[in-house]
């Protein structure tokens, strides 16, 4: 007879990512308002989502690294009232994430039958990412002394071709390292992004690999050169089950007006 699960309920968390909001409320990226976007996709949430045991949000809060920029984007979650966990992105300062909210940069959290861990991929003053040694061996110490939980690992730049030329070259770099870690730990189910505004969801073996739309633009997938879409923007939701099934998918604000001015200062 098999084992009752200990955990028999499913942990449902919410993923919100590349919000680039601005020190200044009226900031765009191609004249889409980031405030206003991310405003629309939280709300999505509420009527959505009843309940959310945990919100990963995956890098690129903010788009100039502001104090003022942080405040807004934990303002606009803040109504879900939900355990929180940020990471930073290229455009994030992780200083000032962590100084600002050192309750929401913890890179380890146990719920119900799951670890998720929150890894740093973002390079000072660069666009691509990168997994320093001490990321490595705090990621190590994470699985290692998981037990019997189930791992979801999380991070901000793709570990892998996507298929869009122009955004290989500012992906993670040492990607090779974190997947052969991960392939040799059996617990880890999945590995969740952001960076791509765009969907992924592809399956390696035991593992899911995942990337979510942004909360404001949206990047047009298979592109050679840079290249977005009118997509709306939107978030993701995962069921993490007690016997480390993995359910997810996407949904987007469709109510959220997408016009974008493409003479306006690029991304």
């Amino acid at each position: 007879m098999p084992h009752p699960d200990p955990f028999p309920a499913p942990v449902h968390v919410v993923q919100l990512t590349d919000a680039h909001l601005f020190a200044d409320p009226a900031g765009t990226l191609l004249g889409l308002n980031t405030r206003d976007s991310l405003r629309h996709v939280v709300a999505q949430v509420r009527r959505e989502q009843p309940r959310i045991d945990l919100l990963l949000c995956t890098g690129d809060l903010s788009q100039d690294g502001s104090v003022a920029s942080y405040e807004a984007f934990r303002g606009l979650t803040a109504e879900l009232a939900v355990p929180t966990r940020w990471l930073p992105g290229n455009h994030d300062e992780a200083r000032v994430m962590a100084q600002l909210a050192p309750d929401l940069v913890e890179a380890v959290t146990d719920v119900g039958a799951w670890r998720v861990v929150m890894l740093n991929t973002a390079v000072p003053g660069a666009t691509h990412g990168f997994l320093e040694a001490d990321q490595l061996a705090a990621l190590d110490q994470a699985l290692a002394s998981a037990g019997e939980r189930h791992c979801l690992v999380c991070c901000h730049h793709q570990p892998v071709d996507i298929g869009c030329a122009w955004i290989a070259p500012i992906g993670l770099r040492n990607a090779d390292e974190l997947l052969q870690r991960l392939r040799s730990y059996p617990q880890v189910k999945g590995l969740l992004w952001g960076h791509i505004h765009q969907p992924w969801d592809e399956q390696q073996g035991g593992l899911r690999l995942l990337a979510t739309p942004s909360t404001c633009i949206q990047f047009a997938a298979g592109s050679e050169d840079f290249k977005v879409s009118e997509e709306h923007p939107g978030y993701r939701w995962m069921r993490l089950h007690g016997d480390g099934r993995l359910e997810t998918g996407v949904e987007r604000a469709i109510d959220f007006e997408v016009k974008l001015d493409f003479d306006s200062p690029g991304y």
